[in-house]
């Protein structure tokens, strides 16, 4: 058995949210955070390495709060600092500007951490470079959030751009995750179902495709979905993070059916208040028996 059951790898962001009605939160953020929590507070052992200028954020204290979790902080002269200005009350539109990013993660200074999983969660191309993927496998099952292959810091601004390595690369990836909109950048259509079986029979072991209607997971053999039943949408922000890295971390015990409406259930109570996921797994059966 592992150390532990995941080792998230990405950068905490400096994020300052404007909200559709002037609101303004400055707040830290990132896939490694939003995933770091919703892993730890089902009940999982997490490793994360998450990296940022040290001068300005404490990278120990950003997970102080969460069970479960050992920080390995890296250090880099840049920090991930972000502005999103959301345009609608459903957080649906919104425009993102990067002011700037973090030094690439090099896999020579990554420890040798015993997981289960290793779970590349960056925040735009270039961060989690290419490389980074079969020096992933050669250590561990590797996730992959793919937002950090298509997502580009062009201008200051963010726009998207297929993959170019996509082919390569995803036959090293046991889980991968896209959103929607990602998934068409990656295969030219739209029909999330047809997508999913394209980036299988590219390499990917078991794809998840979330949606804000539901998420979807194929495995080569059979589609599964699951309802979103959120209440409310205040804490929109991280859901893709929070979905996929519950249903990783259940995935080492549980069916993929199962898995997925744990962490659709998850994501769902998550997204009814702001910031990461800091409820139980207590609080998610208890959401499962009322809504699924």
């Amino acid at each position: 058995m592992s150390q532990y059951d995941s080792l998230i790898i990405g950068e905490i962001a400096r994020d300052t949210n404007v909200d559709y009605d002037g609101t303004v939160v400055q707040a830290i953020g990132g896939a490694v955070y939003y995933s770091g929590f919703a892993a730890a507070n089902m009940g999982h052992k997490i490793a994360v390495l998450p990296k940022a200028d040290t001068r300005e954020v404490d990278l120990k204290a950003a997970f102080a709060a969460a069970p479960n979790i050992t920080v390995y902080p890296l250090h880099s002269d840049t920090s991930f600092v972000t502005k999103n200005v959301y345009h609608t009350a459903d957080r649906e539109r919104r425009t993102s500007t990067v002011d700037s990013m973090i030094e690439p993660y090099r896999p020579e200074e990554v420890p040798a951490i015993d997981a289960a999983i290793w779970h590349l969660a960056g925040l735009a191309a270039g961060d989690i470079p290419d490389e980074m993927i079969p020096f992933a496998a050669q250590h561990a099952m590797v996730a992959i959030d793919v937002q950090t292959m298509l997502r580009c810091v062009e201008n200051g601004g963010m726009v998207y751009h297929d993959w170019e390595k996509k082919k390569e690369m995803l036959p090293y990836i046991r889980f991968l995750k896209t959103d929607a909109a990602e998934a068409e950048i990656l295969t030219g259509t739209d029909d999330r179902a047809k997508a999913a079986r394209m980036l299988y029979d590219w390499g990917a072991k078991e794809v998840l495709i979330t949606h804000n209607s539901e998420v979807l997971v194929y495995d080569g053999k059979e589609i599964y979905t699951c309802p979103i039943k959120a209440r409310n949408l205040s804490g929109r922000t991280g859901r893709g993070d929070t979905t996929f890295a519950c249903y990783i971390t259940e995935r080492l015990t549980a069916d993929i059916p199962t898995a997925l409406r744990t962490a659709t259930a998850l994501v769902s109570l998550k997204m009814e208040t702001p910031g990461p996921y800091m409820g139980t797994r207590a609080d998610v059966e208890e959401y499962i028996r009322q809504f699924y």
